[in-house]
């Protein structure tokens, strides 16, 4: 990463979500078309869904420029270049709204893991295996904040998915990065069951 937190990785390079960068925040987690349509701006998860609906598009922005302003910083950019390509959103489990629910996301022990939420490759960039090295990213950044276990919740298939549903990314994707299955969850996207995976240190 630029400016410290997170490594360069195959031609990509990350950084941080901070504000400076906010712009490349806006193009990867904004909408496409009007600046006043809804959104999820990553914060479905981050906050719950209860709360997240309550927000209409202008608060979900400035919710995600003021988590920009703290620091860790709530996810990370990949670039290839100067243009931004993918983002991760990653923060301890204990901040993640959606995930505090163990009848869903069962808690595995007494461990404060960090967890890896959200991936998002870029429209014209996918198919290219950003996805996979936004994993790396996010666990480095992870690591430089005191995170040593790291989970993810991803896709139990092998089987294509529709890339609206490919969010929380798929098994396959975090097998290739370290990451071993450690339960079930009671979550679907899409009507695809998800699962817990960790990744230990070393």
């Amino acid at each position: 990463m630029e400016d410290s937190h997170a490594p360069e990785t195959e031609g990509l390079r990350f950084r941080p979500a901070t504000r400076d960068v906010f712009d490349d925040v806006v193009e990867m987690l904004g909408p496409k078309r009007r600046p006043d349509a809804q959104a999820c701006w990553c914060l479905t998860y981050r906050l719950g869904t209860r709360e997240a609906a309550t927000l209409d598009a202008h608060d979900r922005r400035e919710r995600v420029f003021d988590l920009c302003g703290r620091t860790p910083a709530p996810g990370v950019l990949a670039y290839a270049g100067a243009e931004v390509v993918g983002w991760a959103g990653v923060a301890p489990r204990s901040e993640v709204a959606d995930l505090r629910d163990e009848t869903v996301f069962p808690r595995i022990d007494d461990i404060e893991p960090w967890s890896i939420f959200c991936l998002r490759t870029r429209a014209g960039h996918r198919r290219q295996g950003i996805g996979r090295q936004l994993i790396d990213g996010a666990v480095e950044f992870a690591r430089a904040h005191g995170g040593e276990v790291i989970e993810a919740y991803p896709l139990d298939t092998a089987e294509k998915v529709d890339a609206i549903h490919t969010y929380p990314g798929l098994r396959s994707m975090f097998e290739e990065a370290g990451f071993d299955k450690v339960a079930d969850t009671r979550s679907r996207v899409g009507g695809v069951p998800r699962i817990v995976m960790r990744r230990w240190p070393g």
